[in-house]
């Protein structure tokens, strides 16, 4: 992999998701060793950025400043663990905005190929089908995390589109398998 980058959904992955949404700073609740696991890919060289749905915004939950509180509480919670993100990409948008960033579709990845370059071969970490789905659409690795809607997503079964989708427990886990021999 020529582009050192690893994308990683935010609810479900880095922090705790909830099916009422994370509506307030006090609501995001990291899950054990993921940002020891974003320090660990920022100290191989790895540049690490979110892509996000945040559909509450359009739903009238939170607002966008709420939305940057608790993006703020995220970023400082990493940095208190030496952990750093690149980039926070995120899709303010409804199911029926008609927008080209709400994962599955592909635009939030387009932004990040914008900043970055191309995608092909980058691992996308996330813990729902949309999440897959979005980075497969632009070549990206799945990789699916049980944390969050994972174990469900799982259940469901994975399309065949997606080709080969390496699953883990956490985060953190797949951080142990991918830099196992770089560490």
């Amino acid at each position: 992999m020529t582009n050192k980058l690893i994308i990683l959904d935010r609810d479900g992955v880095i922090n705790e998701d909830s099916d009422a949404y994370i509506k307030a700073p006090g609501e995001w609740i990291p899950i054990a060793g993921s940002a020891e696991a974003i320090a660990r890919l920022n100290r191989a060289g790895y540049r690490v950025v979110v892509a996000t749905n945040q559909s509450g915004v359009a739903r009238g939950y939170y607002d966008l400043i709420t939305l940057e509180a608790i993006h703020q509480r995220m970023t400082a919670y990493l940095a208190g663990l030496g952990a750093h993100l690149d980039g926070i990409y995120f899709c303010p948008h409804g199911p029926n905005d008609g927008c080209d960033c709400r994962k599955p579709l592909p635009g939030l990845i387009d932004q990040i190929v914008a900043d970055y370059g191309d995608v092909t071969s980058v691992p996308l970490v996330g813990d729902s089908l949309r999440d897959l789905q979005a980075g497969v659409t632009r070549g990206c690795q799945p990789v699916l995390v049980l944390t969050g809607k994972g174990r469900s997503t799982q259940t469901k079964g994975l399309p065949p589109e997606l080709g080969k989708v390496e699953v883990y427990d956490s985060l953190a886990h797949f951080v142990d398998h991918f830099l196992k021999d770089t560490e």
